[in-house]
């Protein structure tokens, strides 16, 4: 009953490395959604439409272009913002993917240092404290 129902092909994708994060079962590949030039010319069509639907009001153009501006801005809105998430996925994946140390060799250990050390100052106080 716990088990999830198998369609018997095996995916053509390689294992993800680590804890990556999933779509749709599958690891999220940056290759297969939209890039970053793909980002900046919603975001530039957005902001052109964002400034001329409220002109078309102010220059008396007929209210179906002013309507239908508005609904363009509001389906660019939608791709804008679900562009902007799968960006942040790829990030925070890539974020996740491997530790990253400080540029400065002065600089303070970082939160994952501390942790790291921190099983290893346990594993060496229970061998001493077990042999008392």
């Amino acid at each position: 009953m716990g088990e999830a129902p198998t369609t018997g092909e095996a995916p053509n994708v390689s294992e993800p490395p680590g804890d990556a994060p999933k779509y749709k079962g599958a690891p999220l590949d940056a290759d297969r959604g939209p890039g970053l030039g793909c980002f900046w010319v919603q975001v530039v069509v957005l902001v052109t439409f964002l400034i001329l639907t409220p002109l078309t009001v102010t220059w008396a153009w007929p209210s179906w272009i002013s309507a239908a501006m508005l609904i363009i801005v509001l389906v660019l809105l939608l791709f804008v913002g679900q562009t902007t998430i799968f960006l942040l996925r790829l990030v925070a994946a890539d974020r996740r993917s491997a530790r990253r140390r400080p540029m400065s060799p002065t600089a303070r250990k970082t939160v994952g240092d501390l942790e790291a050390e921190a099983p290893e100052a346990q594993v060496s106080q229970e061998d001493h404290g077990g042999s008392t």
